[in-house]
């Protein structure tokens, strides 16, 4: 018989120690936790965003559980917080992608046991969109923002339920829609190459392995989105492996008391860039 999922509030509770907080920038919102195993280390990483539309209104906090559960299966969790739309924040086209880029160089500042060799950057929704723009920082022209990055993603990326390419559902770039807000503009009306720049599925290949965890009963992002995504990056040459859980949603792909959760798990500990999977 399969063990139950440890709950929320269990996942919290088993951290021991408590998650560092750090910040990387001057601004509220430019902060990380950080969610170290046990073991002297060194710890391979995985960065964590977030998702909610890129808003205000979501958090860190809720991936806190799945940093736990990271931690406790021998990655290092860095619970990255970012500036967001709305709220006086100041977020959006270039901020969030450069507060997201601050956060993970900061890792080289970070008094702690990290393999900086072994990086992997997981998100969820919006935050998916952020990590595998992460991974495609190396990439970006020299003037764009988040470009010649100190902490590059070696590891690969997982991204959960994310929206992977932002100019693929006209609804959300109309106006006042929450990738119009994010990027300031329509792909045809933005001032310049933003959405080149900004959009994941047009910096591909990306050079890392790839996970595309979505559920089909998503009813937030369209599990095509990562169809699309995968026969385009397999296309360009990327490692793709797509996991449609069935019957998932949209958050339960990020939820470590789901099944759905167990496949980031074991894509993670596969590899000779990961680590062995928890006993």
């Amino acid at each position: 018989m399969t063990a139950r999922a440890p709950s929320t509030f269990r996942a919290l509770l088993d951290l021991r120690p408590p998650p560092r907080r750090e910040t990387y920038g001057d601004n509220p919102q430019q902060r990380a936790e950080l969610h170290l195993p046990a073991g002297s280390g060194p710890h391979p990483v995985a960065v964590v965003l977030h998702g909610g539309f890129w808003r205000a209104e979501r958090s860190l906090r809720y991936t806190r559980p799945a940093c736990a559960d990271l931690a406790r299966h021998g990655w290092a969790a860095w619970n990255v917080e970012y500036r967001r739309v709305g709220r006086g924040q100041g977020g959006g086209w270039p901020a969030t992608f450069a507060d997201v880029a601050a956060g993970v160089d900061h890792l080289a500042s970070v008094d702690a046991p990290l393999d900086l060799s072994r990086v992997a950057a997981l998100g969820h929704s919006a935050g998916g969109h952020l990590a595998l723009w992460a991974a495609a920082r190396p990439g970006l022209p020299e003037d764009a923002p988040g470009s010649a990055p100190r902490v590059p993603i070696t590891a690969g990326v997982a991204a959960l339920a994310a929206p992977s390419d932002i100019e693929a559902t006209p609804d959300l770039y109309a106006p006042g829609e929450p990738v119009f807000r994010l990027m300031g503009g329509t792909p045809d009306g933005a001032p310049d190459e933003r959405y080149a720049l900004g959009n994941p599925i047009r910096r591909l290949p990306l050079g890392v392995p790839l996970l595309l965890l979505h559920g089909p009963a998503d009813e937030t992002v369209p599990v095509r989105r990562s169809r699309d995504f995968a026969t385009a990056a397999r296309a360009a040459g990327d490692e793709v492996e797509l996991v449609e859980p069935p019957g998932a949603g949209h958050r339960t792909v990020i939820d470590p008391r789901r099944s759905a959760w167990a496949e980031v798990v074991r894509w993670l500990a596969k590899g000779p860039m990961r680590v062995p999977a928890a006993a």
